[in-house]
């Protein structure tokens, strides 16, 4: 089915070009180039090893208040979820029948829950928390889970040394590469 649906995309494409509605290598005549501070205001991401993270800190503490105020009515007052996904629980589940997908049972890196509540959290809001505000609603969600202690306060500097219960549970789908092979 999807390879037909790719068929017809490209064929109508073809259909669109042969027309001379769109000629190839010109612009559609909708919308413009994204100028460079557009560009930046996007440019947030962060990776696994903590490249990326924005200065700051934020504490568990800071953190409770801030979920309380912006996130418990999506995820409920403790991360249990309801109406939205539940952020706590389940670690130790992944691997049964009835794994419970949580930020503490599944994902694998904490930069990951940083990165995503920076960019798209609150979900009426996204990106209108500050670095502060993001570091400490991480926090609290990871000590919710019980991976960091109450008295964690969590900066660029050791956000991306904390091990997360499922860190090494992604597999790569290919082989790792031999030693001096080129790509």
């Amino acid at each position: 089915m999807p390879d037909r649906i790719a068929r017809g995309v490209t064929l109508a494409f073809a259909a669109t070009l042969a027309a001379g509605v769109v000629r190839a290598g010109e612009p559609y005549g909708i919308g413009r180039p994204a100028t460079p501070q557009e560009i930046a205001g996007w440019d947030i991401d962060v990776s696994p090893s903590g490249a990326g993270l924005p200065p700051g800190r934020g504490d568990v503490q800071q953190g409770e208040a801030i979920f309380t105020a912006k996130c418990a009515a999506c995820h409920g007052v403790h991360g249990e979820g309801k109406p939205m996904d539940a952020l706590v629980g389940g670690i130790g589940t992944i691997s049964t029948p009835k794994p419970h997908k949580t930020v503490g049972s599944f994902w694998p890196y904490a930069t990951t829950l940083f990165d995503y509540v920076r960019r798209a959290m609150p979900l009426n809001a996204p990106q209108s928390l500050t670095p502060d505000e993001v570091y400490s609603v991480s926090a609290y969600v990871l000590f919710l889970n019980g991976i960091v202690p109450q008295d964690t306060t969590l900066d660029a500097d050791n956000l991306a040394k904390i091990k997360m219960p499922n860190r090494n549970g992604f597999v790569s789908a290919y082989p790792a590469p031999e030693a001096g092979a080129k790509p």
